[in-house]
């Protein structure tokens, strides 16, 4: 049996979409789950885009995603490199094999010299949408003899060469997710296949490198859904094994428009930078436009390689709704190792100018702390400058009419004296005394429950709500403390 290969084969043309990932992420599970290769292959024909460092960015965005491919182009030490037998897996360095081909497909011809300039083509364009026609190549150089066209070619001409489709013919394929397709030659340009600068078109150098490369599933967007047809044309002409086409559809915001910077997030460094799990976003994103067949929402990547099939991927575009990201990757930050999750805050602590480097080597405990106390409420780590600023705050103010009434009550003045007793016997705070205070504070008060929890708490942060007040008393510490129920004491005690 043939061994399944599937590759993902982006353009360095800028940053990772988000889009972009999910085509690599259903590359990488589909093969993974059948026991095939993936491959990552550079196609990087059109120079006028290339975009230096897009490569190692790219790269970098499905290392950390967890995508892990087994052949084609890496990074080590800074330096880009290729590994793997079916090399080169750089669409600018296979120039050669790509005009063999081409020269392949004129001499048998399938494929025909173009000597038409950008003007010509704009004017013939113009003129087939005025009378309400499909823009489109009108053949002029199709006729043109072989001995002619190299005539002009050694007088210096410029040319492309144009793939020489039959007219009139329904050319059919089936798509794991479309169904079968049948597109008429009538509706389709005679597509360029060679530049004038040398280069490939994407259509060309696709079709050559997914048969040399043993590709057995080609898994893309949507939008080549058209191009389809020239390209199984081509597999026909030079006798290769057509592989299984899989059309993605497009992933969309909420609006069910295309996703883009204007609307927000869209890069996968986005992701990155704010902090989200690489578990969280490509469970996410593993559901955009996929169904496991039990409704499950949380998946590992184990899990996900085990469940996935084309089969249950929609039609329809996939809606990339943010609020269930951050769901689902709440859900994955919750069940993180705390010392993972801790180096993960660092970070941003440090950004913020809560904690220095300092911080982190003597009190990484305490620091922990602090994470693990607002672990329960961050869907990704950046949130976490918002979470624990109640901890780094100088003056506390209540955080609305109904917190600063619970300041009013007349045991408020007495527990906060006994706090202040309390802390006046130590020297700085440890967990066994932020765990047991409140014991004490009963007792030698006589006030409980509610009554006592709570204005301690909006003493302490301002806040009714909020985190354990016993590990909101140990990352506070004394002196912190110590301030705060002075200032309460200062400025909504007296009358």
């Amino acid at each position: 049996m043939k061994q399944v290969r599937l590759r993902f084969a982006p353009s360095p043309t800028g940053y990772l979409h988000i889009g972009g990932l999910r085509t690599a992420l259903y590359n990488y599970l589909f093969a993974k789950h059948n026991k095939g290769k993936f491959i990552l292959r550079i196609e990087d024909t059109d120079r006028s885009r290339y975009v230096e460092g897009a490569i190692e960015n790219l790269i970098e965005s499905l290392n950390w995603a967890g995508i892990e491919y087994d052949e084609g182009v890496f990074v080590e030490d800074g330096r880009i490199v290729e590994k793997g037998d079916y090399g080169p897996y750089t669409q600018s360095k296979r120039l050669d094999i790509y005009r063999k081909y081409v020269d392949q497909l004129i001499e048998e011809g399938h494929a025909y010299y173009c000597f038409c300039s950008k003007e010509r083509l704009d004017k013939v364009r113009e003129e087939q949408k005025v009378k309400g026609l499909i823009p489109k190549y009108d053949e002029f150089c199709r006729s043109l003899s072989l001995e002619e066209a190299r005539k002009r070619i050694a007088n210096g001409e410029e040319y492309v060469v144009r793939l020489k489709l039959p007219h009139n013919r329904d050319i059919k394929f089936h798509d794991m997710v479309r169904g079968d397709i049948s597109i008429n030659t009538e509706d389709i340009d005679d597509q360029v296949l060679l530049k004038s600068d040398g280069y490939p078109t994407y259509h060309m150098a696709v079709v050559v490198d997914d048969h040399l490369m043993g590709i057995t599933h080609i898994v893309r967007g949507e939008e080549w859904l058209s191009s389809v047809p020239k390209h199984v044309y081509l597999y026909e002409v030079f006798g290769w094994d057509i592989p299984v086409f899989v059309h993605l559809p497009t992933v969309l915001n909420k609006d069910r428009k295309k996703l883009s910077k204007r609307h927000g997030d869209v890069a996968v460094e986005d992701f990155m930078a704010k902090g989200y799990l690489p578990e969280g976003l490509i469970n996410y994103l593993a559901l955009v436009g996929w169904s496991p067949e039990d409704n499950q929402e949380i998946f590992s990547m184990e899990e996900l390689i085990e469940a996935f099939s084309f089969e249950r991927v929609a039609k329809t575009g996939g809606i990339f709704d943010k609020d269930k990201l951050d769901w689902v990757n709440g859900h994955h930050i919750r069940e993180y190792d705390l010392d993972e999750l801790t180096k993960l805050a660092t970070p941003y602590l440090k950004k913020a100018g809560y904690i220095d480097d300092k911080t982190i080597e003597e009190k990484y405990d305490w620091i922990k702390t602090i994470v693990e106390t607002v672990q329960e409420s961050i869907s990704y780590m950046a949130e976490i400058v918002d979470k624990v600023d109640v901890f780094f705050k100088n003056e506390i103010e209540p955080e609305d009419e109904n917190a600063l009434a619970v300041l009013k009550g007349e045991q408020v003045p007495i527990i906060l004296k006994a706090f202040k007793a309390e802390l006046s016997e130590i020297e700085e705070i440890d967990e066994e005394f932020a765990k047991g205070v409140m014991k004490k504070i009963q007792k030698s008060t006589g006030v409980k429950g509610k009554k006592l929890f709570m204005p301690t708490r909006v003493a302490l942060t301002g806040n009714s709500h909020g985190p354990e007040l016993a590990s909101i008393i140990y990352i506070l510490g004394k002196q912190n403390m110590l301030k705060r129920i002075e200032y309460v004491e200062e400025n909504f005690l007296k009358d």
